[in-house]
């Protein structure tokens, strides 16, 4: 998506309005009938002038004309009168516009003007490409978003059941957390015919040269349109400026095709941040006083897998004794060291994987975060594949789950084996990993097919394989997946 940063204007004279202040991004997608490309319309509301309408309400009234052309031919042109809400005091606006137009380089060209103050007037213009070669697979533009929600309403800022709200300036203030984005695929399935992984990344722009920050992936199956709907943490991200690409992979890594687009990060806490003096935190205050003994306890234990090591024993006691006091005190604390601006933030984002967690993966008694499975999604995120088999004549229900990327040991394409040797709904167990620091088990496929002893490649006391055979996966799996 391309972007046009739009500078604020003081007027020389002490009795003219602030000059408009906008924003204006476009993005080009391709239906299943022609190209188009939207047109995105941000409006600063403090420099429209608003008009009674009605008892107490007021509006904005901004006259828009947008022009494509094309060898300074006008090829489509649009011009209406762009309402603000009814409101009470000033506020911000925006439209979104879609026109089809052929394949093809255009300029585009856009004029704002106060319909009631017809002097205050800006103009914009910049290159819209709409480019969708057949001999390769198709991608959009990357839709930078302010927000976003699940909706069944029809609106022009709703796709694919989501309301989208663009970002203005594409620019992340200093109260942002999570960067959103809105990118489509096309016909994925003419170019592949099995599973395929999208990456995606941001990057910092700093003299001259490009260093990736964050990183993603998403396992994905061959479809003809692929919306990707898709967030990421920046609250660790500095102030400064970036690029986030989108990748489309084939199983043998190789990009089939690839967007990126710039935005800007203010996070000027990040580096004036200094520890909390605790002594000095009234918790009446927080948010901690606000839990009660059981959601106290919930995320007590749901931190168990980010713990240091001696703090596990700490929380342990806290929770025996039953000192809600201290049990807030640390619960705060914890938070407060993640995300020194927003532990709330932080504790409430972390609360609501912790109960998804729970569900999932819920056995017996135990909490679903104090299972195998569930302790180590919580430990180190989502697995990027999970294979699961419970088929196999010589094998109990077995997961393996890969991770294509591991920041926490600086690895990659790690996996998880875990199994259910009692048939119990859930009670799978961790049977072997590769990941340094993790259970290591030489012997774990003699312990998953224990059922075929007379299958061991070798003597059972110092073999590690079982034969070849054609209901027995779990080593091709683990290797190869």
């Amino acid at each position: 998506m391309k972007k046009i940063t739009l500078l604020l204007v003081l007027l020389t004279s002490s009795l003219a309005l602030r000059a408009m202040d906008a924003s204006i991004s476009f993005a080009t997608f391709r239906s299943a009938q022609y190209a188009y490309v939207e047109v995105y319309l941000y409006l600063v509301g403090r420099t429209a002038t608003f008009r009674p309408v009605q008892d107490s309400l007021q509006q904005a009234a901004v006259e828009v004309l947008i022009v494509f052309t094309q060898q300074d031919n006008i090829v489509k042109f649009d011009k209406y009168t762009l309402h603000s809400p009814l409101t009470i005091n000033w506020i911000d606006f925006l439209d979104l516009k879609r026109y089809a137009l052929p394949e093809g380089t255009y300029e585009l060209s856009v004029q704002l003007q106060d319909a009631h103050q017809p002097d205050n007037i800006r103009e914009y213009t910049a290159t819209v490409t709409l480019h969708f070669p057949e001999e390769q697979l198709q991608q959009s533009d990357i839709q930078l978003l302010a927000a976003f929600a699940k909706t069944d309403v029809g609106n022009p800022f709703v796709k694919n059941g989501f309301l989208l709200e663009p970002l203005p300036q594409h620019f992340y203030a200093k109260n942002a957390s999570t960067l959103s984005f809105y990118n489509e695929l096309y016909d994925v399935d003419k170019w592949l015919t099995e599973d395929f992984v999208v990456s995606y990344a941001i990057q910092k722009q700093e003299n001259g040269t490009l260093q990736t920050v964050a990183i993603g992936h998403k396992r994905l199956s061959p479809q003809r349109v692929i919306p990707l709907l898709i967030q990421m943490d920046i609250s660790q991200l500095e102030s400064g400026n970036y690029s986030l690409s989108v990748e489309v992979r084939n199983r043998a890594k190789e990009v089939l095709s690839r967007k990126t687009v710039a935005f800007q990060r203010s996070n000027p806490y990040l580096q004036r941040y200094e520890p909390l003096d605790l002594a000095n935190v009234d918790l009446s205050k927080e948010f901690v006083s606000r839990l009660s003994a059981e959601e106290l306890q919930f995320n007590l234990r749901a931190l168990t897998p980010k713990l240091p090591p001696n703090d596990v024993a700490l929380v342990d006691a806290y929770l025996k004794t039953k000192n809600l006091e201290a049990q807030r005190m640390y619960l705060f604390s914890f938070w407060s060291q993640q995300r020194p601006n927003q532990p709330e933030a932080a504790f409430l984002r972390y609360n609501e994987v912790a109960r998804a967690v729970d569900t999932k993966f819920h056995s017996g008694f135990r909490y679903g975060f104090e299972t195998d499975r569930g302790y180590i999604f919580l430990k180190y995120g989502a697995p990027d594949d999970i294979d699961f088999r419970e088929d196999e004549p010589s094998a109990p229900p077995y997961e393996i789950w890969s991770y294509n990327e591991f920041p926490a040991t600086k690895q990659n394409n790690v996996r998880f084996i875990f199994y259910n040797p009692s048939l119990a709904p859930g009670d799978f167990q961790l049977l072997h990993t590769d990941v340094i620091g993790e259970l290591n088990n030489p012997q774990w496929e003699l312990q998953l097919y224990r059922s075929a002893p007379n299958e061991i490649n070798g003597s059972p006391f110092d073999s590690t394989n079982m034969n070849d055979n054609f209901h027995r996966s779990a080593r091709r799996i683990f290797r190869d997946n």
